[in-house]
Parts: C-alpha cells; structure tokens; sequence
C-alpha cells in the first residue's frame, strides 16, 4: 500500500536530512549510504523470502519493494537515489519511481550491484546502514556502526507531518479491513476466512500487510502472539480476538479489536476494558512519563478483575503483589512508526543508555517520556492464559485471591485487548485509530 501525503514531503526529507547532518557531525562521519534491503533465498532453493525494505531506508523514500536500492547522503548536498533497475527476464523489474516525492532526489536507475558500487562515494567517512553481508569491502568507514544509529533511532521517535499523515492513511485503511473482518466474524467464518476479508478490504495480500495478522477465535485470544489460521469454523463461536494492521508509504497501523458473539457476561468484559483504554488515552499528552500510564493500566485493569468477581484482593493489592500481571503480562504500548515495535522506546539519550523498566514488568517496550510528535499505541488486555493460571494456581498469595469458577466461565473466550494509535500532541493526543472507525459512518 504504497500512498504518501506528497504535499508534506519535501519538509519530511528537509528534516530528516538536518537530524541526519547533526548526528553524522556528531559521531565522525561524512557522509551516509543507505541501503534498501537484499533478497533473502531460501535454504537449498531458488526463491526468495518476502522482501522487507529496512526502516531507515524508507524513513528517506516511500519504497517498500525493491531490493538493492541504496540512497546517498552527504550533507548540504542534494541525496542522490540509486534505483535498482537491472534488464531481467526472470522477474518483472520495478518500474522507476514517478511521484511527486522524486524530485527531492537526484534518481538514478542501475542495473546491477556493480553498477551501484561504481556510483557511490568513495571519500572520506562514509558510514554504510543496511545489509551487513556482502557490503563489507565496499571501502565504507562504518558499517552499521552503532554510534551513529543510536543518535539516528533516538530522533526517530519524534514524528513529523508526513509521517503523522501516513500513520493517518494506514489507520484509516486499518479501520475499513478491520470492519470487514468483524462482518466476516459474526457472519460465521474461520480464522482464514476473517483474514481474506480483512486483506480483501484493502486490495493487499500477506506479505504486504507490515505483521501477519493475529485473528484468535475463542480460546485463541488467550495466546498474546497467535500464529495459527485455522480452515475450519469452531462447533461455536465465542470471541475474536483480532490484531492486525496495514501500511501506507511503508508507515503501519496497529489495530486490535475483540468482538463477543452472543454471551452478555463476556460483552460486559469488553466493554468495561473499553472504557478502562479510553480513559488511558484521556491521560496521553507530551510530559507524561510512559511508565506511569502503564502502572495506571495494572490499576484499572485489576478494578475490572474485581468488580467482574475474578479475583478479591483491590487493586492496590493487585498490582502490589503482582497478581494483576497473571492477566495483562505485557507492556501497555510501544513507538509505532516505520516498524510496528518501532525503535529508541527506551532510550536514555541519542548517545545510548536504557530507561529501566518498572520492577515487575519486564516486557515494556516504552519507558521515555511522552513528547509531541510521538505515536505510540495503547493496548492494555486481559487474558485467561492456562500457563500463568496454573503457576497462580501453585502461588498461595496468588491462588486465594482468585475466583476460580470464574475463570472457567470465561476462559473458553481467551481474552480481550482492545488498542489504538495515538499521535502525541502537547495538550492531549489525536486518536487516529477512533477518528479512522468514526468516519466509517
């Protein structure tokens, strides 16, 4: 899904090229080569693995699939796009770039590696970001060199107009594909079946979409990363649980949504989690430290726990002991951005440094303060998942506190989570995820 708000670019490139000139000064180079990504063939055969361009690849240009394109920057001077272009009869080439966007670059097409090789600098410090293999003696000062992309991954974070316009489009087309495959669930189809319907929506297939799409019929949706498209529909449906996202100029969305089919105790669950994420995003604003919000998702969803009968103890309690973590054990959001995970979540400084985790709380994947220009999603969930039930099971701290014949009510349904993608303003946040549903009508 290759769109891209054009009219916001060349600010976007304007910007990219001055944190880039700033972070190449400070880490002691000269100029920047980038590389798009290489074809990965399978073991012992002759295809290739779905192509992935890299991150810091597109952050430059909205090219998502074409291998072996490299850019080269050297600052105050105009960035220079070679475009892979060889004479194949195998493989249909990729034809050369048109949109409006390409006119910020000096674009060349080549033919091969050797061709590229040729074109790029060869003076003075040159550091080199892509592939590893096969690229070491190109004569780059620097390949991958950690210095510089730690300065280059701390920046990311702050988004510009272009990139909150593109996170806007994918939401948007998020939203419509997410909207079929609800139709789709209600109307009695498999796991596959839902997951045509949600690529159908928006013309894309698999390997296109920026994560394979986790959609959990009932129990499913207990397992956080499920990978399995079952044929067939269960004897009954209970719940969908569905992650899934698509991308746009190579910026993705990063939706999940959890539908009850009929059962009005299950309904209320996902309503109240609703309500509990709404108010999450309510407290979203530049200055807010992310930790905080997450310890603030243990509270409100252990309130939850509690008031719905599944465990005794308050939610002070709850979080305390850590036995809110038995049923949310993951982090309440991330940077969302040219990767879904996106990266410099908990970076100290462009130098390097971790902001530690909460005690307790290993698997949170942002740990900065919120600034503007920030997107991040917010994801709390609850979740009926046997193996830390049957280790709350063993822990009499635990297992007291636990209505165990709710927890076989409601296992069979897997578990909820509900997340948007907001972009982080001063004030609040704008809701890109919210405002794509609404305007479905």
């Amino acid at each position: 899904m290759q769109t891209a708000d054009t009219e916001l670019f060349p600010a976007h490139l304007a910007t990219v090229a001055a944190r880039t000139s700033r972070a190449l000064e400070e880490a002691g180079y000269d100029a920047l080569v980038l590389h798009s990504g290489g074809l990965r063939m399978v073991d012992f055969d002759d295809y290739p693995y779905p192509f992935k361009a890299h991150a810091a690849f597109k952050l430059w240009a909205p090219l998502t699939d074409t291998p072996d394109c490299f850019i080269h920057f050297r600052p105050g001077e105009r960035p220079v796009l070679l475009f892979n272009s060889p004479r194949d009869y195998w493989h249909k080439p990729a034809p050369l770039p048109a949109g409006s966007w390409t006119a910020n670059f000096d674009l060349r097409p080549v033919a091969t590696l050797e061709a590229a090789r040729a074109q790029l600098p060869r003076q003075g410090r040159v550091a080199f970001i892509g592939d590893a293999e096969g690229f070491a003696d190109w004569g780059f000062a620097a390949v991958n060199p950690r210095d510089l992309m730690l300065r280059l991954d701390y920046g990311r974070a702050r988004k510009t107009p272009y990139e909150i316009g593109c996170l806007r489009e994918a939401n948007r087309l998020g939203a419509r594909a997410h909207e079929a495959a609800r139709q789709a669930f209600h109307a009695g189809e498999s796991e596959y079946g839902i997951a045509l319907a949600f690529m159908t929506a928006v013309s894309a297939r698999e390997q296109e979409l920026p994560y394979n799409p986790i959609v959990a019929l009932n129990a499913g949706g207990a397992v956080l990363h499920y990978q399995v498209l079952e044929r067939t529909p269960p004897p009954e449906r209970l719940s969908l649980l569905i992650d899934a996202g698509v991308a746009s100029a190579g910026y993705p969305s990063d939706i999940t949504r959890t539908h009850a089919c009929a059962d009005a105790d299950f309904a209320a669950l996902v309503a109240r989690m609703d309500d509990a994420q709404q108010a999450l995003c309510a407290g979203v604003r530049a200055g807010v430290d992310w930790r905080d919000l997450h310890l603030t998702a243990h509270r409100l969803v252990a309130e939850l726990l509690h008031d719905a009968g599944i465990i005794t103890v308050d939610a002070e309690a709850a979080v305390d002991t850590g036995l809110s973590s038995v049923f949310l054990p993951h982090g309440l959001g991330h940077l969302l951005g040219l990767q879904v995970h996106d990266v410099g979540g908990t970076l100290a400084s462009p130098e390097g440094g971790e902001i530690p985790r909460p005690e307790g709380h290993p698997y949170l994947r942002l740990t900065r303060v919120l600034e503007e220009g920030f997107v991040v999603t917010m994801e709390p969930g609850l979740y009926f998942i046997d193996s830390l039930l049957a280790a709350a099971k063993q822990n009499d701290r635990h297992a007291r506190h636990i209505d165990w014949a709710r927890i076989a009510q409601f296992a069979p349904y897997g578990g909820i989570r509900i997340e948007d993608n907001l972009a982080v303003t001063a004030t609040g946040c704008e809701n890109l995820t919210r405002d794509a549903f609404a305007a479905l009508g």
